[in-house]
Formats: structure tokens, C-alpha cells, sequence
């Protein structure tokens, strides 16, 4: 180890923050972490006041998504800490690398109820890949290193680092540990053989795409993948952006608001290939007759996943960056029925292709997305929230790579959108940042539209108001009698001249017609700008898998009840 000067545990924590790359953290200050932020009093690294603790963590989670890297917040003791645990939830079910440090009461005070104390370590531990908390000064640096190898090896996620103020303000000598390389494990090669197998064997091979192919960095070999092999695709939410639009046989995301072309070509496969996801119950409808005559073969890096849900016929636990090229090198298919299959699956994309066409002047939402996803730059990052919108962003837009399109896939929470564009826009500075949000997932954290303006950041709000909460209505309306309970919300504020109160330009629109020129006007915008989008709550997302049902019973809008 190197020995450096001696230091407050305090300005250590900054100084392996800086040594790990971290250029910003996300936070709010308190009393238990109070040295911590005098620490960072004129140091080069940059702290983004958040007005919420649960804003800082979607911030470092946005943070994450859009650049690859570990995002990292700050939170003190008590409820600063509780604040932080649905966010770290949410990183958790998607796999996003989060380190979160928070500050703790004194080691002798720890067990008696002192102010602010709460227990963070166990409260933390379901929503966490690990946490830590630091009762030995000299156990500070090496902690804080294992920390950020965690979050970010294997399958990522988020990691808590509990530090108690004492050991903050005792002093040490900065020492850097020795380095562990934590290698992924290889491929099998009688794993390879065996699946090679599947794929030369299969008549109807399917490829299902999920969030883990971003996050190994395995975008590009899965392209050369289906451009080697011509086997059709889908994807999860998160997996959206993995496969380049307008890829031969690619049908969009399936599950259940997924596209009707890519929920039956899954049900028709004989071989489906799993890349990174892991069945989860809004992708399968009813598991036992999800893709029911399909062989499967499961590529994860996560050996917890395989077989969890769905017997694998082959897996692979290993880096997605080995396997597809030693899967595809010199693979024979049956290319007589693999090119019946594809024209099969592109039959089914021309049958079940969206219909943008609405009659009547309102804005029709799935069509506006549609007019955004053509008019948005290269460079562009998409945040969503969660309920109806999420959906149609997911259905009607498309994404250059998976860090362009951040959605709460797992946890699906409200009020991630905002808080996660900010992260987006600080890690890439350059790119154009457009949160999609409703009226309801938007006053969630709308606090962090003070993070905006203390920042100058150029966020653009795209917010689509119905006045309800739009997917728990849609859903009482079709499988509760219509008995709307507790999802109106026409006491909504004005919405751009709250924005304006921020000084956040803005404007309102209702008719069809003004779509395009509004579209031009928010992204022309040279800093942050509110596009309020006023449609009528009759609109629901077509199709959808009733609860329980098999994916390839899904209802679309004739079948709506009014």
C-alpha cells in the first residue's frame, strides 16, 4: 500500500471519490454528515444540491444509466437516509451502479434512539446488492474501494457505505489498498457447444433482449450478432436501444404493453434466446405459457437468474462480450427455415404496425412521440416516469443506444423522471435531455425543478396531462366496473406558470395542430423549457395482457370499454 499524509476520515471520503473518477455527487447535507460536507468546501469535486434525498439518488441513478458510470449521493442520518431507500430499490431491480454514502450518528451513541439515528444497514440490506456501515477508522478506505468494485462488477447495483461522525472527524493515514481484479467468469466451452447446438437445431429461433446487454457493454456484439446470424429480436423496456432501429426482424418490445407482432412471434418460436433478461412477469404474462413450445437457451451474467423462473434446455453464465462472437462464429443454421421464419416475423410487423392516424383535432399522444423520436438529435437522452406516457415512449419511440432511454423498469416508481434527467444532463453535458412525464408521476419530485435552475441545466419537460392518474384508471376501467376511485386529478396546478416560477420558460398545448411547432419551439429552447401537453383521459395504451392471461390474448382498442 501507499502511504500519503494524514487526514479527517472525512477528506478521505472525497479523496477516494476523486481517485474512483467521480466528478459529481448528488446530495443534501445534515448533521451527521457534517464533515463530510465540510470536506468537500472548495474541492475540485462538484456537489449538486438536490432539494430531496430520493431526488439526489434518481439523480445518481440518471447519472449511471446515461453514462455507464457509478453515480454516487450523499445523505445524512435519519430520514436523509430512509429518503434514500426507495431509489436504491430502484437501482437494485434495474441493476444500475450506485454508490450512497450517509452519515450516522456517533459510534457511542449508536443503539441508544438518538436524534436522527434510524438503522440504515439493516433497513438497507433487501434494497441493496451490499451495504457497510464503518465502525473502524482504519477499515474507511478499504471499505469505500470495496464499495465501488461492488456496485460495479458482475451484475451492477447499488451500495450503501454507513459512516458514523466520529469516524468521519478521527484521523488517519491515507493508505490506497491493493487493487483486486475481479474477473468475469468464461465461457464453458462445453456450454458453448451446447447451445451452438440449440441454434443449429432451431427452425424459429427467437432473440429475447433485456437491460443486461447495455450494461455489459455488449451492444455492439449482439448487433453483429443478429447481422451474422438473421435471427429475429424483441426486447424488454430496458433493453430498448440495445438493437439499432430499423434492424431486419426486429419487432419492438414485447410483454404486456408490448407490440402485437413481437408478443405472437415469441409465442410461435421454437428457440428462444435469452441475452440479459430474466423473465420478469410484465415480459411473460402467465409464465407457464410464455413462448410454451420454445426450447431456451439463457445467457445472464447472473447465475441467480438461470433457471429461476424458466428452466434453461442451455445456460451460460459469463461476459455477453465472449459468448455472442464464440455463438456465432461459424454457425450453420437452417437457413431454408430460418428464412421462412423471418418471413414470417415480418408479416406479422407489417399486419400489427402502429396506426398514427387519429381522427378528431386533440392530441393524440402515441403520434406526438412518434413526431419527437424523428425530430430529436443524435445526442439525445429520453427520462420517463412511470404509468400510461412510459409506455407509449416505450412503444412509439426509439433509442440509438440502451443509455439513451432511462425508464423504471422494475420498481416502476413515480417521480424518477425528473430527478433522473438531471443526473443525464450532468453526465452529458452536450446532449439533449428530454423528460417525458404525466401530471401525475411529475408532482412526485417537483422539487428538483429548483435543481435546475441552481444548475442552469437545459432540460426540456415534455408533460402529458390527462388530469388522472392515467394506468390506474385505465385499469379500473376495464377490470373494476368503472369505478374510478381516487384517480382524479383535475385540481392540477398551472403547470407552466409553475415552471415559470423557476424560471423555466413554457407553453400549453391542446390541439393536434400545434404539435410540430411546439415540438420545434421545446427543443430549440437553449436552456430548460416545459412543453405542457393537454390530451384527453380516453386515451389508453393498446394492447395490453390482461393479469394472468397468456401474451397472445391481448386486447387492443376495440375491445375497450367506454
Amino acid at each position: 500500500m501507499e502511504s500519503g499524509q494524514t487526514m479527517r476520515g472525512a477528506d478521505a471520503v472525497i479523496k477516494v471519490l476523486a481517485a474512483h473518477g467521480v466528478t459529481t455527487i448528488f446530495g443534501y447535507p445534515g448533521g451527521a454528515i457534517m464533515p463530510i460536507y465540510d470536506a468537500l468546501y472548495g474541492h475540485p469535486v462538484e456537489h449538486l444540491l438536490s432539494r430531496h434525498e430520493q431526488g439526489a439518488a434518481f439523480a445518481a441513478v440518471g447519472y449511471a444509466r446515461a453514462s455507464g458510470k457509478t453515480g454516487v449521493c450523499f445523505a445524512t442520518s435519519g430520514p436523509g437516509a430512509t429518503n434514500l431507500i426507495t431509489s436504491l430499490s430502484d437501482a437494485l431491480l434495474d441493476s444500475v451502479p450506485v454508490v450512497a454514502i450517509t452519515g450516522q450518528v456517533s459510534t457511542a451513541v449508536i443503539g441508544t434512539d438518538a436524534f436522527q439515528e434510524i438503522d440504515v444497514l439493516g433497513m438497507s440490506l433487501s434494497c441493496t446488492k451490499h451495504s457497510f456501515m464503518v465502525t473502524d477508522i482504519n477499515e474507511l478506505i478499504p471499505t469505500l474501494y470495496k464499495a465501488f468494485e461492488i456496485a460495479a462488477s458482475g451484475r451492477p447495483g447499488p451500495v450503501l457505505v454507513d459512516i458514523p461522525k466520529d469516524i468521519q472527524i478521527a484521523e488517519l493515514e491515507y493508505k490506497t489498498p491493493l487493487l483486486s481484479v475481479v474477473e468475469e467468469p468464461a465461457p464453458v466451452l462445453t456450454d458453448i457447444e451446447a447451445a451452438r447446438a440449440l441454434l443449429q437445431q432451431a427452425s424459429k429461433p427467437i432473440l429475447y433482449v433485456g437491460g443486461g446487454v447495455g450494461m455489459a457493454g455488449a451492444v455492439d456484439h449482439l448487433r453483429q450478432f443478429i447481422n451474422e446470424t438473421g435471427i429475429p429480436s424483441v426486447a424488454t423496456l430496458k433493453g430498448l436501444g440495445a438493437i439499432a432501429h430499423g434492424t431486419k426482424g426486429y419487432l419492438g418490445m414485447l410483454g404486456m404493453h408490448g407490440g402485437k407482432a413481437a408478443n405472437l412471434a415469441v409465442q410461435n418460436c421454437d428457440l428462444l434466446i435469452v441475452v440479459g433478461a430474466r423473465f420478469d412477469d410484465r415480459v411473460t404474462g402467465r409464465l407457464a405459457t410464455f413462448a410454451g413450445n420454445a426450447k431456451v437457451l439463457h445467457l445472464d451474467i447472473d447465475i441467480a437468474e438461470i433457471n429461476k423462473l424458466r428452466q434453461a434446455d442451455v445456460a451460460i453464465s459469463a461476459d455477453f462480450r465472449q459468448v455472442l462472437p464464440a455463438l456465432s462464429n461459424s454457425i450453420e443454421l437452417k437457413s431454408h427455415e430460418l428464412a421462412q421464419w423471418q418471413q414470417e416475423v415480418e408479416e406479422l410487423y407489417r399486419e400489427h404496425q402502429w396506426d398514427y392516424q387519429h381522427p378528431g383535432d386533440l392530441i393524440y399522444a402515441p403520434a406526438m412521440l412518434r413526431r419527437l423520436a424523428n425530430k430529436l438529435p443524435e445526442d439525445s437522452v429520453v427520462s420517463c416516469d412511470v404509468g400510461q406516457h412510459q409506455m407509449w415512449v416505450a412503444q412509439h419511440m426509439w433509442f440509438r443506444r440502451p443509455e439513451d432511454h432511462l425508464s423504471s423498469a422494475g420498481l416502476g416508481t413515480m417521480g424518477f423522471g425528473l430527478p433522473a434527467a438531471i443526473g443525464a444532463q450532468v453526465a452529458r453535458p452536450d446532449a439533449t435531455v428530454v423528460t417525458v412525464s404525466g401530471d401525475g408521476s411529475f408532482m412526485m419530485n417537483v422539487q428538483e425543478l429548483t435543481t435546475i435552475k441552481r444548475r442552469k441545466l437545459p432540460v426540456k419537460i415534455l408533460l402529458i396531462d390527462n388530469q388522472k392518474l392515467g394506468m390506474v384508471k385505465q385499469w379500473q376501467q376495464l377490470f373494476f366496473e368503472q369505478r374510478y376511485s381516487e384517480t382524479d386529478l383535475s385540481d392540477n396546478p398551472d403547470f407552466v406558470l409553475m415552471a415559470s416560477a423557476f424560471d423555466i420558460p413554457g407553453r400549453t398545448i391542446h390541439r393536434a395542430e400545434e404539435v410540430e411547432a411546439a415540438l420545434d419551439e421545446m427543443l430549440a429552447a437553449p436552456g430548460p423549457f416545459m412543453l405542457h401537453v393537454a390530451i384527453d383521459d380516453a386515451f389508453n395504451v393498446w394492447p395490453l395482457v390482461p393479469p394472468g392471461a397468456c401474451n397472445s390474448d391481448m386486447m387492443d382498442q376495440m375491445e375497450k370499454q367506454t
